[in-house]
């Protein structure tokens, strides 16, 4: 069996494993906040993120990746010795998915891309030395670190005072709900438009100016707004008569909606951003196999979209229920309405962070938002302990991934030693 069969087997393999392990974590933080909250059952969130996920990479997803994920190393170097890249990507690859498959056993939701990072960072000092990493790149990911969660955190924090003064906690929540709820649902429906059409649609081939896409978005969202004052004023009145309890009930059922479609959103831009985590190496291997040369982009065929994405789903339908009430449940009570301020924040912030350009983690984004909520309630509303088990997780990924990828580089490398490619 030659060297190429035999790398390309593994490819196949380990890919899919990694894009399984995304599924269990990632996407499964995702929809944690909607399964916690009651919103919506395990198999309804599983339906949704399945149906999205998948169309947010076949649709959206990147057909064209960076050799190195996030030009952490310059593939130059590598220019006379491609089979390199093929052991660094496939050692990338089988740690990124061995650190994954820990952290969801233990229901600890992390980054793939910083963990992907980090494994090539782990490959890049290993196959040449210290100076091949760009460090500029690893400190804006650091930075992340701090600022993911904390935008996060701040915005839910305010967002969930601004609800309970102006509904929750007012002598008429009904009526205010029918006055304040179409301009959630007009702000939810703009930003998910504007995030999807503006620089979002470019593998369609849709390119819109920011100026079209904001009237687009806009209108979509006044449609939107409409819509919902109409349905709202069914409301009958006499509702404002009866217990608090009941009153409670119909105000978090309406922030059901809003909140089913921020996770229909969230699992939307996740298949279209993070499928590149697993499909990235992957093209990049299969690449060098048939060229024999290193590109510093490769196109991603559409099947191979579909490979990523339908092994995302499998790993969520299999594994995801840890990390799912890790998210949910664990940090800090979840309802409708809080579940809704955490996801429509956390979308909010990766949609103005990516237009500026500051990296920022889907992830560390959420959670921060969940916990932005609980510190709204009072410390006292947080597990501080999963909190902290969290936040250690995320500080290990990076160095934990690449220690790794060297060790499992090393062994490739040596197995490989005799196989004349």
């Amino acid at each position: 069996m030659t060297f190429e069969t035999i790398a390309l087997i593994i490819t196949f393999v380990i890919g899919g494993y990694v894009a399984w392990n995304i599924g269990a974590n990632d996407v499964a933080n995702a929809i944690g906040t909607s399964v916690g909250s009651k919103a919506l059952t395990v198999k309804q969130a599983i339906l949704i993120a399945a149906i999205f996920e998948v169309a947010g990479a076949i649709l959206v997803g990147s057909h064209v990746t960076d050799t190195m994920r996030k030009n952490i190393i310059d593939t130059q170097l590598f220019k006379y010795e491609p089979e390199q890249v093929i052991y660094g990507m496939l050692a990338a690859l089988i740690a990124t998915g061995l650190f994954l498959h820990s952290a969801t056993f233990f229901g600890l939701p992390v980054s793939t891309t910083h963990s992907i990072v980090g494994a090539i960072v782990g490959f890049g000092i290993i196959s040449m030395g210290l100076d091949s990493i760009s460090w500029n790149k690893i400190l804006q990911i650091v930075i992340s670190w701090i600022t993911s969660p904390l935008l996060g955190g701040i915005v839910a924090y305010l967002l969930f005072h601004l609800i309970s003064r102006t509904i929750l906690d007012t002598p008429t929540p009904i009526y205010k709900l029918k006055m304040i709820a179409p301009v959630l649902v007009f702000l939810v429906i703009f930003i998910i438009t504007l995030s999807i059409i503006y620089q979002g649609l470019s593998n369609l081939h849709l390119d819109l100016p920011f100026w079209l896409a904001f009237l687009i978005a806009l209108g979509c969202g006044l449609i939107a707004s409409i819509i919902s004052r109409i349905l709202l004023k069914r409301i009958p009145k006499t509702l404002s008569q009866v217990s608090s309890i009941q009153r409670i009930k119909v105000i978090e059922n309406t922030f059901k909606v809003l909140l089913i479609l921020t996770s229909c959103f969230i699992a939307f831009a996740h298949g279209s951003n993070d499928v590149a985590n697993a499909i990235g190496p992957m093209a990049a291997i299969i690449d060098i196999i048939n060229s024999h040369q290193i590109s510093k982009s490769v196109s991603v065929p559409f099947w191979l979209l579909v490979f990523g994405g339908g092994f995302i789903v499998v790993g969520l339908l299999m594994y995801g229920y840890k990390v799912i009430q890790t998210v949910g449940q664990s940090i800090t009570e979840m309802t409708p309405t809080r579940a809704f301020i955490a996801q429509f924040s956390a979308a909010s912030v990766i949609l103005i962070g990516s237009k500026l350009g500051i990296p920022l983690s889907t992830t560390h984004v959420l959670v921060g938002s969940i916990i932005g909520i609980g510190m709204a309630r009072g410390i006292y509303a947080i597990n501080m302990r999963v909190v902290r088990n969290i936040l250690s997780s995320w500080l290990i990924t990076l160095p934990v991934a690449a220690l790794v990828t060297i060790i499992i580089y090393l062994i490739i490398k040596h197995v490989m030693a005799n196989i004349v490619f």
